[in-house]
């Protein structure tokens, strides 16, 4: 796919989002859906493009929403404050985990940033400014830049919206920089990167706190957009579902995190829904069960994807337009 292509796809995308709260779809849940789009996209930053798996990301993710909610709540500071400081705060954690993790490479640098992000679940179990397991509860959207009130559902669309569209124009940068093509060879092979003089564990480092950051940005804004930040944010299973929205939407590509990211949110949101019209469509009755098991529906999705999309959905779909566009030319 060319980059006209592209760009044409990314434009329409935008319309329609711009046009989500005229045409019938509730902005809370695609504000949530925006947050997580763009955690999906800083995660794939880190696993698509230098291939590294971390399966602690909801550290950072978690470990923003409670700071940002913090600083908001208890401290009163402005929204855009709270952003910042939840985004700092994610690449502090970001550079802290890291610093320890990429000493090691494969499956000890997953299961070191496994074993420090659940050491992070149990401070904010244990510490009584997150709330426990009630979470931290009512965190006040406030007046952007004094003047601008968010509690307005439409407006603090617009909001996560346009912060979600300067992220991801971010990562874009960041892929397409020379930055970006010192990653991809990383990826494809370190010592090569080495042997060019690289220092891949000083290049490894930055975009893992670049991700971490992002994470935090992402972990903040939903904590704003929500009014809440739980334990299950910074619960291992999140980071289970960030591979998992990267796997299935198409792993090294930018369009794959955020179609990752819809297809899980909204099965998680909407598998009941779909349940109850199967069952009145077919007559089947168990189908009226099926929003019950949301899990087993995931991980199904995640074995076919495994079998038989190996390269996720927009992976698939890029191979197949350029094989179109091969046997035309």
């Amino acid at each position: 796919m060319n980059t006209t292509s592209k760009n044409i796809l990314y434009g329409l995308l935008l319309l329609a989002l711009l046009a989500a709260p005229f045409i019938g779809l509730y902005p809370v849940l695609v504000m949530k859906l925006l947050c997580f789009a763009l955690f999906a996209s800083a995660f794939n930053l880190l696993l698509g493009y230098t291939g590294l798996l971390s399966f602690g990301h909801a550290a950072f993710l978690g470990g923003s929403a409670y700071a940002a909610g913090h600083a908001m709540k208890v401290w009163g500071v402005p929204p855009e404050l709270g952003l910042v400081f939840g985004t700092l705060t994610g690449a502090v954690l970001g550079w802290l985990v890291g610093s320890l993790a990429i000493r090691r490479q494969g499956i000890y640098f997953t299961m070191i940033t496994l074993a420090l992000a659940q050491m992070l679940f149990f401070f904010c179990l244990q510490m009584p400014l997150t709330g426990g397991e009630d979470g931290l509860q009512g965190v006040p959207r406030g007046h952007l830049l004094g003047f601008i009130d968010l509690g307005d559902d439409l407006t603090m669309y617009y909001f996560t919206l346009l912060v979600t569209v300067g992220a991801f124009l971010l990562i874009m940068r960041i892929v397409h920089s020379p930055f970006g093509q010192i990653l991809k060879a990383i990826k494809e092979n370190e010592p090569r990167a080495i042997s060019l003089g690289y220092d891949t564990q000083r290049f490894k480092l930055l975009v893992f706190v670049l991700s971490a950051a992002l994470s935090g940005l992402a972990g903040s804004l939903k904590t704003l957009a929500m009014g809440f930040a739980t334990l299950t944010d910074v619960h291992w299973t999140m980071s289970g579902s960030v591979v998992l929205m990267t796997l299935v939407g198409g792993l090294g590509t930018l369009s794959g995190p955020l179609v990752g990211a819809t297809v899980v949110i909204a099965l998680e949101n909407k598998l009941g829904e779909i349940g109850h019209f199967l069952a009145g469509a077919t007559g089947i009755d168990w189908f009226n069960g099926l929003g019950e098991s949301v899990t087993m529906v995931i991980g199904f999705i995640f074995v076919v994807c495994v079998l038989a999309f190996r390269r996720g959905i927009m992976g698939e779909a890029i191979a197949l337009i350029e094989r179109w566009r091969g046997g035309r030319a």
